[in-house]
């Protein structure tokens, strides 16, 4: 009976250092037919991704980003500057912090966030880029 015992704590032991092990590698990088690199991950990356841009597919929080990657703000800052109540910007504020993007440090009775996620400047680039430029009168298409 104990070497039953033994074998299985062994077992789970060697399955524990297998999935430690495979946590810690990166996941080897093939390529498709057409040469584009794909992850043997799966599509697990690509769902977080997904998930975290559906949070900042809002208005109101492309607004917040932009505002927070020029410097940090309280949520009574943003709220003003975004023309909404404090605890909608709280809420706006929390959701994306729960991806990553956002710290927050209290000072006294006031909490100030700051951009924690260094791609949001890229990206809020790439948004301001395509749809805050302005558009010359070929590009509009006004005719004149």
């Amino acid at each position: 009976m104990k070497s039953k015992k033994t074998s299985r704590i062994a077992a789970t032991q060697s399955a524990t250092a297998e999935a430690a092990a495979s946590r810690t590698t990166p996941p080897r990088l093939m390529t498709n037919r057409r040469g584009a690199a794909k992850n043997n991950a799966g599509t697990s990356a690509f769902t977080e991704a997904a998930e975290c841009l559906k949070i900042i597919a809002h208005p109101v929080r492309l607004r917040m980003i932009q505002l927070l990657l020029a410097g940090r703000y309280t949520v009574g800052e943003l709220a003003a500057d975004c023309e909404i109540p404090d605890n909608v910007a709280s809420e706006h504020l929390r959701l994306m912090q729960r991806c990553g993007f956002f710290t927050s440090e209290r000072e006294g009775r006031r909490v100030y966030y700051e951009v924690a996620e260094p791609h949001l400047k890229q990206l809020m680039a790439c948004i301001e880029g395509r749809f805050l430029q302005p558009q010359g009168p070929a590009e509009s298409g006004s005719q004149g």
